[in-house]
């Protein structure tokens, strides 16, 4: 029980300085760990995996585009002189890009579970998305179901909007109204993250590592101590590694690693598996690659994109959907992530499955190239049938019907 004393010991239960009025609100807001920990959604960014985790998938959806498209019969059509196009492709607001932004919601989302931007209308079209602080806006349900939202600005003033004044994006959620914290409900694991961490920082503070110790079969005397430990703390930190001058017939000894440090570390590597596992990040994205091999790191990767990030992506496109069309839009327009660029495996791999899908006339060279982002070719949109299977021999250009 040593190893789990010196972590959850009275020295960790400390509170964190607290600086500026947003600190003082993520302290009121924050929960208090069985490990007596104070966490908030401050302090578990400063968990290395945590914030490897979280960028990790911010970034990912932050680099993918995000277009508005039209049903056309069979044919989906990208609206690229739309508005709302515009809006969420190129410029959501005076201050961020498009990355910038996707990167915020999803931050967002990992770590209070709700994002929230106010809809900016010119005309009952919305020209600007504004991102709020999660932390200053508080979703309720009117009488009628209908949900309004109380935000407090950043001059202080409070206002209640309606729903089709704000973009409300969340993750899974207990009464459908707002999303779960993923830090709040998981607050024991992240406190003993941090808790292992502060256990480590004190380890080796100042090169405070128990490696060894000095032993001698006499005594020694006042003066011969207190020099002894002159000397020591004077090369702590950057003196550590010069050589001591021993008197009294001290020896130095060395200690192996003891049981309590093993399983520090193994509680260590349990955290990162566990944080991992609450964001759904493959280990080996965050560089933890020893579970991964060459063999299985490809399949690793698209089961990220299909598995981690595709709930997001549906998330943010269907509230996009609802908060940004009008009624007569929804169902023929909707926005959509294009994700197919991480979705690719290896050439070979796309050359024998690209083979594949022309040979039976399913794409055409052009279909080809444009999953490839290169420019179509003249005659590339012909989509060529083996001539056992089809029933029209002589019809061999579909790209007209």
């Amino acid at each position: 029980m040593g190893f789990f004393n010196k972590i959850f010991g009275s020295n960790n239960t400390k509170s964190e300085p607290i600086n500026t009025s947003a600190e003082l609100l993520a302290q009121i807001n924050s929960v208090l760990s069985d490990a007596g920990i104070s966490v908030t959604p401050e302090n578990v960014k400063r968990i290395a995996t945590v914030f490897s985790c979280v960028r990790v998938l911010s970034e990912s959806i932050g680099m993918l585009p995000l277009n508005l498209k039209e049903q056309k019969g069979r044919v989906k059509e990208t609206l690229t002189g739309h508005k709302l196009h515009k809006l969420v492709h190129s410029k959501p607001n005076g201050f961020m890009t498009p990355i910038e932004w996707k990167e915020l919601v999803v931050t967002h989302l990992c770590f209070r579970g709700n994002h929230y931007s106010y809809i900016n209308k010119i005309n009952g079209v919305a020209r600007e998305l504004l991102p709020l602080n999660p932390d200053n806006v508080e979703p309720k349900m009117d009488e009628n179901w209908e949900v309004e939202y109380k935000v407090t600005f950043p001059n202080g003033h409070v206002e209640m909007l309606s729903k089709d004044e704000i973009l409300h994006i969340k993750i899974f959620s207990e009464d459908g109204l707002t999303g779960m914290s993923p830090v709040r409900y998981c607050a024991n694991t992240f406190g003993l993250a941090k808790a292992t961490e502060r256990h480590g920082n004190l380890l080796f503070k100042n090169a405070a590592m128990p490696s060894g110790g000095y032993s001698t079969e006499g005594k020694l005397t006042d003066e011969q101590f207190n020099r002894l430990k002159s000397q020591m703390d004077e090369f702590k930190g950057e003196g550590n590694h010069k050589n001591l001058i021993l008197e009294g017939g001290l020896k130095w000894f060395t200690v192996t690693m003891t049981s309590e440090d093993a399983q520090f570390l193994e509680t260590r590597a349990f955290q990162q598996a566990e944080i991992c596992g609450i964001y759904r990040v493959p280990p080996h994205k965050i560089g933890i690659l020893d579970k991964a091999t060459f063999s299985n790191i490809e399949h690793q990767g698209l089961d990220f994109v299909t598995s981690s990030l595709m709930p997001y992506c549906i998330r943010i496109e269907e509230r996009l959907n609802i908060s940004l069309l009008n009624e007569n839009e929804i169902g023929n327009k909707f926005f959509k992530f294009n994700e197919r660029a991480l979705l690719r495996g290896d050439m070979k791999a796309r050359a024998d499955f690209y083979t594949k899908m022309f040979n039976v006339g399913a794409y055409s060279s052009n279909d080809i190239r444009d999953f490839e982002d290169e420019n179509p070719r003249d005659g590339g949109d012909v989509y060529l049938v083996p001539l056992n299977m089809t029933n029209k021999p002589g019809q061999q250009d579909d790209s007209k019907n």
